[in-house]
């Protein structure tokens, strides 16, 4: 047979499933290709599959030159391999744009540090229009052998007042010589990670160029992720926009959304899961929506944002206090696949309602704290919404009550200030918090890094500690573009009230007599070679 339903136990021994859930829809083989089409259901009930869901999937396929003979299945040797797909991301309407014209953002000839992270900013000037046009295609133009180099890329739209001068050169980021030209690019427009591929907006939306109003020049943030150290990476990696002058009906926006990035976003060692949570508020949403767009606004993509810890992200949307579906999901988050995922239905964002990016982590593998920060090995809790009609609205985000998290360590008095230096969106303190603690004895003198650390962390203590920062009153972060805020921004607020929190569907198993309870995906797998036949061909979801 052409096609057969296999699945490996404990061992890695692959054995025939009892039950057959794969369908072959076609098969055929020339002197260089073996196609196979088969479909199966989304849900089997068989203990024997793996469901498959919107989350991220990782496909292992492997294959033979030789056909199978009476022995069985002939080993593989090193033709296998792994990629993570989201198979049920809705496919987008491509509309050609081979003719159309684009610019390019690169780094021109950046040198790598021979450090574990460097975040590398340039400013562009995006090239004068005469009149309004639409970018209907962002594609990131990464250096050939770099794929893993480049962790993210991040698109900022800085203040009008600048000039060409601007222009001159790149630096690192987040440092304390970067050109103060910097500090005006706070509003994000686009945002590529990892493993992701080119987005196309909408036919009804994009990303606005050539008004006043729009971004005339952007700062670039790349993120470089070296962690063996390596000297002398040259790289010019970067994004290619398509536009064209035939305009959408809308203009796009995005919203950073989750846990503003600082140390105040903290996980144990030695968790197998911990939950954080990073609030879009009502208080902000009221204010934003209230203020600029009363009937809402329409998200249609989100990009959820972790590093290495991340095991699940979910994006939780409440109105007047009942849960509403999931906004959007991830729970097999792979660090290396994070691009944004279409939605099968735009989602209306009202005045008043809430956002709660959620995500999960597991560190059970570390024996020292994990701080939220910018480095892969630190975290982030993020979600990247794309909507429309674009507002004034570019950051709704949290940052959890710190001294009830020194309360929990046993902290009893504190001296403060210390001064703080402001960098983007980051705040950097030059002695690594903004205070030291004062008692009791054994944490006196110490940072507040230094006391979670030498806190005695166990996995009761861990689940406690969990328990109480979910509970936690949560600083207001509601910004606008160019450094403005919203009059709630510093404000407190408690999480949200949950009411009726969201049931989740009832899982249908092939067994539901009803024909629409049926979901089918079909998968198609290709393997290109030089011998003319193969026996072997096993892809397994």
């Amino acid at each position: 047979p052409f096609h057969q339903d296999y699945f490996t136990d404990e061992n890695r021994v692959l054995k025939k499933d009892p039950q057959q859930d794969y369908h072959l829809e076609y098969a055929m083989e020339n002197s260089t290709h073996t196609i196979l089409a088969f479909s199966r259901e989304l849900h089997t009930c068989d203990t024997n599959d793996k469901s498959i869901t919107e989350s991220t999937v990782r496909v292992i396929w492997a294959y033979h030159h030789k056909d199978m003979g009476e022995a069985g299945q002939n080993y593989h040797g090193s033709n296998r391999g792994t990629k993570s797909l989201r198979l049920l991301n809705p496919e987008k309407e491509e509309v050609s744009s081979a003719s159309l014209p684009y610019f390019d953002l690169t780094n021109k000839d950046v040198l790598v540090p021979d450090k574990d992270t460097t975040y590398w900013c340039q400013m562009f000037k995006i090239p004068v229009q005469q009149e309004k046009h639409h970018v209907t295609k962002v594609e990131p133009l990464i250096q050939k052998g770099h794929e893993n180099l480049v962790h993210h890329i991040l698109l900022y739209q800085c203040s009008s007042n600048l000039n060409d001068s601007a222009l001159d050169y790149g630096h690192e980021c987040y440092h304390p010589n970067m050109p103060d030209s910097f500090l005006t690019c706070e509003t994000v427009i686009f945002a590529w990670a990892i493993g992701g591929e080119g987005f196309t907006y909408p036919p009804h939306v994009g990303l606005s160029i050539g008004t006043a109003a729009d971004p005339q020049f952007v700062l670039m943030e790349v993120h470089y992720d070296n962690p063996s150290y390596t000297e002398g990476l040259i790289d010019s990696s970067g994004l290619r926009l398509i536009y064209t002058p035939v305009l959408r009906k809308y203009d796009a926006g995005v919203i950073e959304a989750g846990l503003w990035v600082s140390l105040f976003h903290n996980i144990p060692p030695g968790m197998p899961e911990f939950v954080s949570e990073g609030h879009c508020t009502l208080e902000c949403l009221e204010e934003a929506l209230g203020a600029e767009r009363p009937a809402g606004i329409h998200v249609f993509a989100v990009l959820l944002h972790a590093h290495l810890a991340g095991r699940a992200i979910r994006m939780r949307h409440f109105h007047n206090g009942e849960e509403q579906k999931l906004l959007a999901y991830d729970d097999e988050f792979d660090f290396n696949f994070q691009e944004f995922q279409y939605l099968k239905e735009e989602r209306t964002i009202l005045p008043g309602d809430n956002l709660i990016t959620e995500c999960h982590y597991s560190t059970v593998d570390r024996t020292r704290m994990t701080w939220g920060g910018l480095s892969t090995r630190n975290e982030m809790c993020l979600s990247y919404l794309l909507y429309y009609p674009r507002i004034n609205l570019t950051r709704c985000a949290s940052i959890p009550d710190i001294m009830e998290q020194l309360q929990f360590i046993g902290v009893k008095e504190i001296y403060r200030p210390v001064r703080q230096v402001k960098c983007l969106w980051i705040y950097v303190a030059p002695l690594t918090w903004p205070f030291i603690i004062k008692s009791p004895k054994q944490y006196k003198n110490l940072s507040f890094m230094d006391a979670m650390n030498k806190f005695k962390w166990s996995r009761s203590e861990g689940l406690s500690y969990n328990e109480l920062v979910l509970k936690l009153p949560v600083n207001v972060r509601c910004s606008k573009t160019d450094n403005a805020e919203w009059s709630i921004q510093g404000m407190t607020a408690l999480p949200p009230d949950i009411e009726r929190p969201y049931k989740t569907e009832p899982v249908i198993c092939s067994s539901c007599p009803c024909l629409h309870c049926r979901l089918f995906l079909t998968l198609l797998f290709v393997v290109h070679v030089t011998a003319r036949t193969i026996g072997n061909v096993g892809p397994f979801v």
